[in-house]
């Protein structure tokens, strides 16, 4: 029996896994199936400059499932996690079964864990949070962060250090002093059907591989041209993988193959965070090893 064989059709369903191991085409398949809505759960496939970088479902694909917060958000505005399950919720109210995927830990443990409701960071936290990132890199924040938050949080992700500094800066209060107070989530995993692909590292590694090069032939390069003109690469929207090395090649700054090269790199990288993560906060979750 495979897993879709003992997937209900009643429950919603949760796919998480790292880039490029084959979740949204999975989705798919469960989607046409046994029918629902295809919920999007990846931070970087929410911004309406990226299709084909943050390999977002294809017009095609679109067409024969519904699929719901794809490149929605444009460049410039506020998103968060938040705003993320604000959205959610009324799809989960709908009258089509969700199936939520993609592969951004937060995003998942935020729905089936809840998520605190820690005050908005004032602009001049933010300022002073950007600047020292700038200036120093994140290791002095992150030796400015109370113990608890510190052994919780990636310590590999700059941005996770710089959030969690801003809101003790900001509150007085740590992050998991803030994350234990949490609200009852949205959807608890035992009203969900939630699975996390773990793929053979070597074997993801040559998909991630062979997926940016596919990415460069079906126009990547053009699609990262088009923001040249408002590029901030301290935005979120700027945080596609590869869009920064892109940007560099367009700018005169690194060879396209440098850039292919170091793009790849990045998102090998990625795909190691996400694995983290996955196994640090998903034990509950049924493990579908890959391939």
């Amino acid at each position: 029996m495979t897993l879709l064989d003992e997937l209900r059709p009643d429950l919603p369903v949760l796919i998480a896994g790292p880039t490029a191991s084959g979740k949204s085409a999975l989705a798919l398949e469960i989607a046409e199936r046994q029918g629902g809505v295809i919920v999007n759960a990846d931070a970087l496939q929410v911004w309406t400059p990226w299709r084909i970088l943050t390999a977002r479902p294809t017009e095609g694909e679109e067409a024969l499932a519904p699929h719901r917060l794809y490149g929605h958000v444009a460049p410039g505005a506020d998103y968060s996690v938040g705003h993320w399950l604000r959205e959610v919720a009324p799809l989960l109210a709908g009258p089509e079964r969700a199936i939520i995927v993609g592969g951004t830990g937060l995003y998942l443990t935020a729905l089936t864990e809840g998520l605190a409701e820690i005050p908005p960071t004032p602009p001049d936290v933010r300022a002073e949070a950007d600047g020292r990132m700038a200036a120093e890199g994140p290791a002095l924040m992150l030796a400015e962060i109370d113990a608890e938050t510190s052994a919780r949080i990636d310590r590999l992700n700059p941005a996770r250090i710089q959030r969690a500094w801003e809101v003790q800066r900001a509150t007085g209060r740590g992050l998991a002093a803030w994350q234990d107070g949490t609200a009852a989530p949205l959807l608890p995993l035992d009203r969900a059907q939630p699975v996390v692909l773990m793929p053979d590292r070597d074997w993801l590694a040559r998909r991630i591989d062979m997926r940016f090069d596919r990415m460069l032939q079906d126009g990547a390069l053009d699609e990262v041209r088009r923001v040249l003109p408002t590029w901030e690469p301290a935005a979120l929207w700027a945080k596609a993988i590869g869009a920064p090395e892109l940007v560099a090649h367009l700018q005169g700054d690194m060879t396209i193959d440098a850039a292919r090269e170091a793009a790849q790199a990045a998102s090998r990288q990625y795909a190691k965070r996400q694995r983290t993560w996955f196994r640090s906060r998903m034990k509950a979750w049924r493990c579908v090893t890959l391939p």
